[in-house]
Parts: structure tokens; sequence; C-alpha cells
């Protein structure tokens, strides 16, 4: 019969801290190595046994993932956030990596989802996409900031546009000024074009998916709302129901409850009113809850939500509420559609997700 070990690794840019925890608990080795990949691989290999391997999700965790699940029984990547015995009492790397092992050891930690590789290309596809559009964004920030500094209306895109830009520039009368507008005016032409040219290439891979054409007839999700999802996903079989899809797009209520019980003629009994706070889930998919918002926000006003929508708000439910609901049904269609791996149909998916 195999040893069972429990490896916990720090890892860090330059070093991996790692320590070997036995089926008992004691630990039979430390190292600290180089991160790399053959020292990775040839540390992993000198090992004997059962091997069951964690470390923090971060920036070399998919790559640190890749390279030794064929190495190990179990590569575990935890969440940070769920780790609250990491920051309690003193803190170093080889503590940090100790504790590691000992909460992969007892079972407490919260995996973090790597699956195939068979949209990598998307995701970082959607990853170049979203960066461009982020610094798109914000040059078009910087561009009204100069005007509105200096009383200049620029409401609306007019300020923007290539052939109108000699005339806004004329109004800057500070050479200084005028120069540095100039150059977020040529920086934004850069941006705009590469960030068309990531467009298409995104659309492109995503087009590769069968998921694409499934998604695409969902409503008001579009082509790049689809490209997201697909590359977020990866797979609809990661979760069982719409309840888990809504606690990963950070649509599911949780509520807090304190002093439930009190007791009566020495009974104890449920008290019939408890002080309860309720809220979304605060640990979520961000781009998963942007694109569900957005694209709630334009199905509320066109059918077959409008109709919904609508009643919920003649109920007297407010509109932040509805439009929740809106988007967690939204949400559950997009989910059931592509595990059924059948086309979008208005009356029967809204049935079934409502």
């Amino acid at each position: 019969m195999q040893k069972i070990l429990y490896v916990g690794m720090d890892v860090h840019q330059a070093t991996i801290v790692i320590v070997v925890l036995n089926a008992e608990g004691k630990t039979i080795s430390e190292a600290i190595i180089e991160t790399k990949t053959e020292t990775v691989r040839d540390f992993i290999r000198g090992l004997r046994g059962e091997l069951h391997v964690t470390f923090e999700e971060g920036t070399q965790a998919a790559w640190l993932y890749d390279l030794l699940r064929p190495h190990v029984t179990q590569v575990l990547v935890c969440n940070p956030r769920h780790n609250k015995l990491l920051g309690a009492g003193n803190k170093s790397d080889r503590i940090d990596a100790l504790k590691l092992a000992q909460l992969l050891r007892a079972g407490l930690l919260k995996p973090v989802y790597h699956g195939e590789s068979g949209t990598r290309a998307l995701k970082e596809m959607v990853r170049s996409y979203e960066c461009l559009v982020s610094d798109t964004t914000r040059v078009m920030n910087r561009l009204k900031a100069i005007y509105r500094a200096r009383g200049i209306t620029c409401a609306g895109h007019d300020v923007y546009r290539e052939d109108r830009r000699p005339e806004w520039l004329q109004k800057l009368t500070e050479r200084g000024v005028r120069l540095r507008a100039e150059v977020l005016y040529r920086q934004l032409t850069a941006l705009q074009e590469l960030r068309a040219q990531a467009k298409r290439a995104m659309l492109a891979e995503s087009g590769k998916h069968g998921a694409q054409k499934l998604l695409a007839g969902v409503p008001k999700l579009g082509a790049v709302r689809v490209a997201q999802v697909i590359a977020s996903v990866d797979t609809p079989h990661r979760f069982r129901s719409k309840r888990q899809f809504w606690a990963y797009c950070g649509l599911a209520v949780v509520s807090k409850a304190s002093a439930e019980y009190r007791v009566e003629d020495g009974r104890v009994k449920k008290a019939a009113k408890v002080a309860a706070t309720r809220g979304l889930n605060g640990n979520y998919n961000h781009r998963l809850k942007s694109v569900f918002k957005s694209a709630a926000q334009s199905a509320c006003a066109s059918e077959p939500f409008k109709q919904q929508y609508d009643a919920l708000l003649a109920k007297g439910i407010n509109v932040a509420l509805a439009r929740l609901t809106v988007t967690r049904k939204l949400a559950a269609i997009t989910l059931a559609v592509w595990k059924r791996g059948e086309a979008f149909d208005a009356e029967r998916a809204v049935k079934r997700a409502a």
C-alpha cells in the first residue's frame, strides 16, 4: 500500500517553498526550489507515494497545475480568500506552506476550478480584448478630463471622432495641454485599431466551440458576451444546478443570522423573528456577473423578459430586485441551453428557468 503524502507549496516568482506531510501530519520534508519547470518536476519525481499537492491561485497557478497534474494523484489549487488560517499567528513562506499542507490533509481547502486546455486560447483572447477595452476607456476618460478641467463641454462621443479632432484641439489654447491631447488622440487611434483586431480574433476563436451557436440564440447575450461566457465557464457540467451557477456569477442570495433560539419554560425554541441580513454572495466571477447584469438590463426592455419584468414591478417589487430576478433567470437559461445542447426556445426556456 502506497503511503499518502500531502505537499503544500508557497509559490513565488523566483522560488517555491515546499513542506511535505505524511498521513499522520508529521513533517517529513522541507525544501526551497527555483520556480522552474525542470526543478519542480525533479522534486515531485523524487517523492514516493500517493501525492496530494496544493498551492494558492495566482499568476503561476495555471502553469503549475498543468505541470504537476500528470505526476501526482491530486492537484488542488485553493482559493486564498478562504484560507483564514494563513493570516493567524506568525507568517513566513515556510509557515504558509506548512499550513497549506495541514489544511489539505484536513480537507478544509476550497478548490479553484482549472479545467481542460480546450478553451485556453479563447481565455487569452478574451483577456486581451478586455484589457484593450479598459485601456481605450481610460484614454477616452483622460481626454474628456482635459476639456472638462477647462470648462469646455464635451458630452457624447463627438470629442473622439477622428474627423472632428482638429476642431476640438483648437479649443485648447495652452500649447502644453494641446500637445498632451494630441498624444492621447494618437494613443486612442492605436488602441481602437488593436481593439478591433483583438475582437475579430476573439470571435473567430469563439466560433470554433460548439457552444457558440447554442448560446448565440439566448436573448441579449451577443457574440462578445458569448465568448466571455465560454471562456469563463469552460463546461456547464461543472455546475450541478442553476443555484451553483448563480453563486459562481455572484447572483446567489446569502443570509446571516444570529441569536436564532431562546429558552421558554426550560425548553429551547426558535425565535419568531430573527435579526438577519441578506445580500448577494461576495466571492464570484466578476466577468460573468458583468455579462449577465448588462445583458439583463437590455432584456428587461424586450420580450420574452419584458412582460415578466413588468409583472414584478406591478407586484410592488423594487427595480433592483426585479432586475436581479431577470438576471438570475437569464443565467439559468444560459446554463440549461448549454447543458441540454438544444437551441433556445423562448416559451420553454423561460418557463423551466422560472
